[in-house]
């Protein structure tokens, strides 16, 4: 098999000639190993394709320019983002709809054009570029940080959101309305783009569990992400569903099943229960990620970190599983990212 056949195998919860890997779900760069990729550098099995981030931006870029080098503040292509919605958390500054109270002032604000030609009219391109390959191609929808209930809270500010979804339902269905206009119409563009893999994502929940309760999620987002796949799949009838969220958001599972999804990510294993996910909607929903806890890929060891993929491959493969770490590894050691991508093609062959 090719990666691109290995990867659809797995995420339909088939059994592949080997487990697949990432290192996320999205692109990393590690300055350890530039100026190579590090998605050739390990040779994974996804790759993403990505809207342009926004132009005409010149005097942010200078700023983000002279920022000194060992200054984390995220990828230049997100913050760029950040700055078209004018949301700037950095700076102290109020979320540019939080003082909005009716649905005339909020109907007078006008979202960013994410949709301009000139932000995805590459994507194609990407996506043949990587096929021929026989590599497997996800794409995201670009965002204020989460497709739905982070871009509206980030937009109206957190308690402000909360609030509207219990006293101001009105504000709440109407922002979400045209979000989710915003996200079919890019959902559709990745779509006919061909990527085989939808990365959807909202961080709805905490370690403990969700921000809101399932009755909540289900009145606000769920019919709303279901038009997203449903109009995707209509383009595009093979396409594979993935959903993020950080945190315990298991008791939205049978949801994510119902409406369409077919992978969930990360899957912490600190947070959710892998294995009785597994036992529930194995044959139906494949994880992605699974391995490790913020802790163990920060501080611990590589051996440590072999023996997490085993105990991950042991309990959850072969169907249904792409091993990736289940937290961002920004600031991991090199050699436990080396370790893991040598455990899993070590130990996933099938």
């Amino acid at each position: 098999m090719n990666s691109r056949q290995r990867v659809r195998e797995a995420l339909l919860c088939r059994k592949p000639d080997r487990i697949p890997k990432a290192l996320g779900f999205f692109n990393q760069s590690f300055d350890a190993i530039a100026p190579t990729a590090p998605e050739d550098y390990f040779n994974l099995d996804v790759r993403f394709a990505e809207f342009d981030p926004p132009k005409n931006q010149n005097a942010f870029r200078r700023y983000l320019d002279r920022l000194p080098r060992d200054i984390h503040v995220g990828s230049q292509a997100q913050l760029r983002i950040y700055h078209e919605w004018q949301y700037h958390p950095e700076r102290g500054r109020s979320r540019p709809l939080s003082s909005i109270r009716s649905l005339k002032e909020l109907a007078s604000y006008v979202l960013p054009d994410l949709s301009n030609p000139s932000r995805h009219a590459g994507l194609a391109k990407q996506v043949k570029h990587w096929h021929d390959q026989g590599k497997a191609v996800a794409g995201m929808p670009p965002h204020l940080g989460g497709e739905l209930f982070e871009t509206a809270w980030r937009l109206r500010g957190f308690e402000n959101f909360m609030i509207d979804l219990v006293e101001r339902a009105e504000l709440a269905d109407y922002l979400l309305e045209q979000l989710t206009a915003m996200l079919i119409e890019n959902a559709l563009i990745l779509a006919r783009a061909g990527v085989d893999i939808l990365l959807l994502d909202d961080d709805v929940a905490m370690p403990t569990g969700l921000m809101i309760s399932p009755s909540t999620w289900r009145r606000f987002f769920k019919e709303r992400m279901a038009r997203v796949v449903n109009s995707a799949r209509e383009e595009s009838a093979d396409l594979l569903v993935f959903y993020h969220s950080d945190g315990d958001f298991t008791k939205l599972i049978p949801d994510l099943v119902d409406i369409g999804v077919n992978v969930i990510n990360p899957v912490q294993p600190d947070c959710m229960d892998a294995a009785a996910i597994k036992r529930q909607f194995g044959d139906r929903l494949a994880l992605w990620g699974t391995v490790g806890s913020a802790r163990l890929w920060d501080q611990g060891t590589p051996d440590q970190i072999r023996s997490e993929v085993a105990r991950c491959i042991h309990t959850l493969g072969p169907e249904g599983l792409l091993l990736t770490p289940a937290y961002d590894i920004d600031f991991a050691p090199f050699e436990n990212i080396v370790a893991f991508i040598e455990a899993v093609e070590d130990q996933g062959r099938i």
